[in-house]
């Protein structure tokens, strides 16, 4: 292994300890979800979630950019949700787009993957003081700010946060605040 390709000890831990959460969290949430070895399960999960957080009767097209899927793969996603009474299309403001919003089902279950996302971080900082977690939050704060992408970007990064937990509403998330602070000076 050449030189340039090696990782510091930093890295590689970042690297083992996000591959271990989002295995942790692909099971769980899926498992939440209700939608077991289906395919597709783990995306239907966090397509549940971010309806429940933060999209608003998203466009097909919104929900396949916010969760990196190609437009045929996005409209299979929602029948496959439809289908299972999680969530019902409508027309979209234009009538010519198709909007999503979660049933009356689909919102018990984005509940139930947002506390089973919930219990996976609290478990991974559990090992923590409660010092050492606030110093953590800041360091990770500034990683995820460097780790922004660019407007119209798909797979967004915050596609299964909780929107309540970090500040999106009142832009105290540092992700949000530094995507406004960068993308509003182009206005």
């Amino acid at each position: 292994m050449s030189e340039a390709a090696r990782v510091d000890r930093a890295a590689n831990l970042l690297g083992a300890v996000a591959l271990r959460l989002s295995d942790g969290m692909a099971g769980e949430i899926t498992a939440a979800a209700g939608l077991g070895g289906r395919p597709g399960a783990e995306t239907a999960a966090v397509a549940l979630s971010a309806l429940h957080h933060f999209l608003d009767a998203p466009t097909i097209d919104r929900l396949r950019q916010v969760l990196g899927l190609t437009s045929s793969g996005a409209v299979r996603l929602v029948d496959r949700l439809q289908e299972a009474g999680l969530v019902q299309r409508r027309a979209g403001a234009d009538g010519r787009t198709t909007t999503v919003v979660l049933t009356a089902d689909g919102r018990r279950a984005a509940a139930r993957v947002a506390r089973a996302r919930a219990q996976v971080l609290e478990d991974a900082l559990a090992v923590l003081a409660p010092g050492e977690r606030e110093h953590f939050e800041a360091l990770i704060g500034r990683i995820a700010v460097g780790l922004i992408r660019e407007p119209g970007a798909s797979r967004w990064m915050c596609r299964l946060c909780d929107t309540g937990a970090c500040g999106l509403r009142d832009r105290s998330c540092p992700v949000t605040r530094a995507a406004y602070e960068r993308f509003s000076r182009s206005d």
